[in-house]
């Protein structure tokens, strides 16, 4: 029982992975835009040096929950059959791939027309890492998890935490992209992951095995839940407060706005792993 902070490697490693898929396409859309700006997307994709570390962080913390690297490339061996090794190349692939695009691109070898190609590869590649998260968790003995909640809560990270760091980033070099309407997708997710919260919230108590009932995997649900939601709707406040007075945002505010929705989705994916319950035979009703 409790949070499921005993998970953090596995709490970073996703987060972190769905905010870094999320900026990927925003700052993707962004460089395409501005195609007769040479310098410009130069610019762009020196400040995408930062998603990659973010990436790298990401996977150095699922090493840590495996254990040793070698597990890790041990993982691999079962790929097409399980779920955890399809999570592990999938997200491998879409690192490889976006990081060499990267690197090609940022000592100016890279074609424009083939880096198009290539950087929309790297976004789809992204969503099929995210997906393929998704997977690991559609364990059918495990009914807090197998539901479509899980699938939700992934790709609605990608949503809130996406697009403010591309914002962030895209600040960072002086460059306005569509603020209102990434703005306005991440406050719909934010609706979105509140639905979540009530819907799952009462179905909780329906759930139960033999010795166990679900509602008591987390006794602080609720409040975790709240503290939750106060942090995103702070961290998207630190964006789109500036929108609402016509002024462009501050790269510190959206900083400080980014590292809210963070911690607010980690706190989101602790409850998320705090909720695993292993039964034979799940109850529900």
């Amino acid at each position: 029982m409790g949070s499921g902070w005993h998970e953090w490697p596995l709490v970073l490693f996703t987060v972190l992975g769905q905010c870094v898929v999320g900026a990927v396409i925003v700052m993707g859309l962004a460089w395409n835009s501005a195609s007769n700006n040479s310098e410009l997307q130069q610019k762009m994709v020196r400040a995408m040096f930062f998603i990659w570390v973010l990436m790298g962080i990401a996977f150095l913390a699922s090493v840590m929950h495996l254990g040793s690297p070698l597990r890790a490339f041990n993982s691999l061996n079962r790929v097409g059959q399980s779920a955890l090794s399809n999570e592990i190349a999938s997200g491998s692939v879409f690192f490889a791939v976006g990081g060499f695009w990267w690197l090609i691109t940022v000592l100016k070898k890279m074609p424009l027309a083939i880096g198009r190609v290539w950087l929309a590869a790297t976004m789809v590649l992204g969503l099929v890492f995210v997906w393929a998260m998704t997977r690991v968790y559609q364990i059918d003995t495990v009914p807090t998890w197998h539901n479509s909640y899980t699938t939700l809560s992934f790709f609605i990270t990608v949503v809130l935490g996406g697009p403010l760091l591309g914002t962030l980033l895209l600040r960072a070099v002086d460059y306005s992209f569509h603020h209102i309407k990434l703005a306005a997708l991440s406050v719909l997710a934010l609706f979105v992951a509140v639905a979540i919260i009530v819907l799952q919230g009462s179905e909780l108590a329906a759930i139960q095995s033999s010795v166990q009932h679900a509602s008591a995997l987390v006794p602080d649900y609720a409040s975790l839940q709240v503290w939750r939601i106060a942090l995103l709707a702070l961290g998207l406040g630190c964006w789109i407060c500036p929108l609402l007075r016509r002024v462009q945002p501050k790269t510190p505010g959206l900083l400080i706005g980014f590292i809210l929705i963070v911690v607010g989705e980690c706190i989101g994916r602790g409850i998320f792993y705090g909720l695993h319950m292993t039964v034979g035979m799940a109850v529900a009703g």
